[in-house]
């Protein structure tokens, strides 16, 4: 088959080789426009169009939705990886076979931006991948093909993500061999629906009065980004690892030794593994403790 892929993050690289590797033609990438990054705020090309650079593939970059009928209309199949743009069901019925899409989750669980990070914030015990066909609603689509994994509970999501971008190769060449055989998709089931929204710096935030599960499980979910905060001394300090102890401590009250950084939860408190002070490098807890001093009236809030 004549395939294009249209997707934007590092996550969909796998599937980008694989398909070099097959027997079916990748014509083009499709992929955001070149966006501001780093401290610099430099124009900066998305991890996918930089991997197309090098193979030397076709790539384009359209500024809407719109202008991506024309570039799909002589292609048996797209596959989109979260590229980014919600996709008119006009354009969605453009090419022979239309858009697939590999989801990082299972269906009908975790529809929308942010699947993995949500099962791991939610302490899913299961997770893994779906490969659907696109249509009109959010990741509603009938189903070809899934993958199932357990979930590590001391797992982030960039780890997730990952381990979750190899997984889907499989499942992404199944549904090619399942087109090519004229094989029709299953019905995606209502039951079970949940929504994946998108996280935010703000929702970040932790409430040292919640319980030790539920911190760690927020931390995870938010490493690396937008990444999970707190406040000390009227600074923000991104923490991006914790431990679970059995040690009892008062919400937000910080108890350091020489090797180790303790806050209270609700229930038992979380040793810090790794914070990045505002404005700093991130760095273990301890050397960031010991360089701030921490005193017995110092609290995370």
């Amino acid at each position: 088959m004549r395939i294009a892929v249209a997707a934007t993050p590092d996550v969909a690289i796998p599937t980008l080789n694989a398909l070099l590797a097959s027997e079916h033609e990748l014509v083009s990438v499709i992929t955001r426009a070149d966006a501001p990054a780093g401290r610099g705020r430099e124009l900066q090309a998305s991890p996918v169009a930089q991997w197309a650079k090098t193979q030397n593939l076709l790539t384009y970059k359209p500024e809407s939705a719109s202008l991506i009928s024309e570039l799909v209309k002589d292609l048996d199949l797209v596959i989109t990886i979260g590229y980014g743009f919600i996709l008119p069901e006009s354009i969605l019925q453009v090419p022979r076979h239309g858009f697939i899409n590999l989801h990082f989750s299972l269906l009908p669980r975790w529809r929308g931006a942010a699947p993995a990070q949500r099962a791991i914030e939610s302490g899913d015990s299961v997770t893994g991948v779906t490969v659907f066909k696109l249509d009109k609603g959010m990741d509603t689509g009938p189903i070809y093909a899934t993958e199932e994994i357990a979930l590590s509970p001391d797992a982030n999501s960039g780890e997730l993500l990952l381990t979750l971008a190899e997984l889907g190769v499989g499942p992404v060449l199944q549904t090619l061999d399942l087109i090519m055989a004229g094989t029709e998709p299953k019905v995606q089931s209502e039951v079970g629906a949940t929504r994946a929204e998108k996280l935010s710096k703000e929702e970040g935030h932790i409430d040292w009065n919640r319980d030790a599960i539920a911190i760690q499980r927020k931390v995870n979910a938010f490493n690396p980004n937008p990444g999970a905060w707190s406040q000390f001394r009227g600074q923000n300090l991104k923490i991006n690892k914790v431990r679970m102890t059995d040690q009892p401590l008062a919400p937000g009250a910080i108890q350091a030794t020489k090797k180790s950084v303790f806050v209270g939860t609700s229930t038992t408190a979380v040793e810090l593994i790794e914070v990045k002070p505002s404005g700093k490098s991130t760095l273990a807890a301890s050397a960031w403790a010991n360089g701030a001093r921490i005193t017995s009236t110092d609290v995370l809030n």
